[in-house]
């Protein structure tokens, strides 16, 4: 099967095309320099339960497919090409710089061989670089997405969150928000330098545009300090007299802030509130117990002091909102640490992206039926530590 020689003027193409159109150039380019009889691109909902098709322009609700029970789901979700005989089609993973976006369906008549596949696999990455910064010029790729019209205030939270995931030097992350499409006052927020990441999970009063307004002041001034230089300390400092300035008191933020050096697996954290760090270590699972400082915001003139954690190579750190812990199921039982304990470590053979997914699965199937008025964040931090041999020393004063 020609893939190979096709392939320049297919890059070509993509490089040129406008961001509204990838999908369309990407398919006509397949079709006249390759094989291909067609192909469609597949974008993963903002729940991560379905993808959806962008070239039959779908209606919420309609066209979905779902990640649990198709070939093309499983693409998805493995980071692996899926061969599905019966449509001979491939499904390749659409991904860049570990951030999942979707899936590219390729239509062919026959079988690839293992090659081809490997060369079309790098047209579904580059198709996902492009995808990155499309999402600024143009609202199709969003409007795709949803399965359910989405809230005013879950289009504010979705608007400042970073993306699903990044693949770093030595670390892989992940974060997802739950529910998508009527988010209360839980976020995140991720910053990547080359061996280092700045990270916060939010999670604000209320609900609806109240609870909305809050977290998007909350996360603003956080960057802002960041970005101005700051340290967890100051960054912590400044967002609390920026809330506390604009709400007296009377509104605040719990927040977990934590900056990761990949290089030495030192992760220092800020613990203002109630999201928790949960460390799994092999098949050991282990809340990790931090100070427990104000929330952000209560009083305007808080002294944050800063604790610090060494990793071990291999290690995962899983951070969740109290919609997580504190969900209920019908029968009123709570969720609390055991069960949570005994999903993240059903995740250890799983990617941190897939770990994600199974978690909020989880716990999404244990409250079914429940009239939810929490949401729920959980980010996932894997130390891969590609560089590193050996466990190192922990440090002095490092929390356990």
């Amino acid at each position: 099967m020609a893939i190979r020689n096709g392939l320049s003027a297919v890059y070509e193409a993509l490089h040129a095309a406008p961001p509204y159109a990838l999908v369309e150039v990407v398919r006509d380019a397949l079709v006249a320099q390759t094989a291909a009889q067609g192909a469609e691109l597949l974008l993963a909902d903002y729940a991560l339960v379905a993808l959806r098709p962008v070239l039959d322009t779908p209606v919420p609700g309609d066209a979905e497919i779902r990640i649990d029970s198709s070939d093309a789901g499983r693409a998805f979700a493995s980071q692996q090409a899926q061969w599905e005989e019966a449509h001979g089609t491939l499904h390749l993973p659409v991904t860049a710089c570990g951030e999942r976006f979707g899936v590219l369906s390729v239509h062919l008549p026959a079988r690839p061989e293992l090659d081809d596949v490997g060369e079309l696999q790098e047209v579904a990455e580059a198709l996902g670089h492009g995808l990155r910064g499309a999402d600024r010029l143009t609202d199709r790729y969003q409007r795709a997405r949803r399965l359910a019209r989405m809230t005013l205030a879950a289009e504010m939270q979705w608007g400042l969150l970073p993306g699903y995931g990044h693949t770093g030097k030595g670390y892989r992350l992940a974060g997802q928000l739950e529910p998508a499409y009527a988010v209360y006052g839980d976020n995140f927020d991720w910053s990547c330098d080359p061996d280092s990441l700045g990270l916060s999970i939010t999670n604000g009063m209320g609900e609806g545009m109240r609870a909305a307004l809050l977290t998007t002041l909350a996360v603003t001034a956080l960057r802002n300090a960041r970005r101005s230089g700051a340290g967890l300390e100051e960054q912590a400092g400044l967002a609390d007299e920026a809330i506390f300035a604009q709400y007296g008191g009377r509104e605040y933020v719990s927040t977990l802030l934590l900056r990761f050096d990949a290089a030495t697996g030192r992760l220092f954290a800020v613990d203002a509130g109630s999201p928790r760090l949960i460390r799994l270590r092999g098949l050991d699972v282990e809340t990790v117990k931090l100070d427990r400082q104000l929330p952000l915001g209560m009083f305007g003139n808080t002294t944050y002091t800063e604790q610090s954690v060494t990793l071990q190579p291999g290690d995962r750190m899983v951070i969740v909102s109290d919609g997580v812990y504190g969900a209920r199921s019908t029968t009123n039982a709570d969720f609390g640490e055991s069960l949570l304990e005994s999903v993240v470590r059903s995740t250890r053979l799983q990617p941190a992206d897939e770990a994600v997914r199974t978690m909020i699965r989880g716990m999404l199937t244990f409250r079914e039926g429940v009239d939810v008025f929490d949401d729920a964040v959980v980010v996932c931090l894997d130390w891969t530590a590609e560089q590193a041999a050996e466990a190192l020393p922990p440090v002095e004063g490092d929390v356990v």
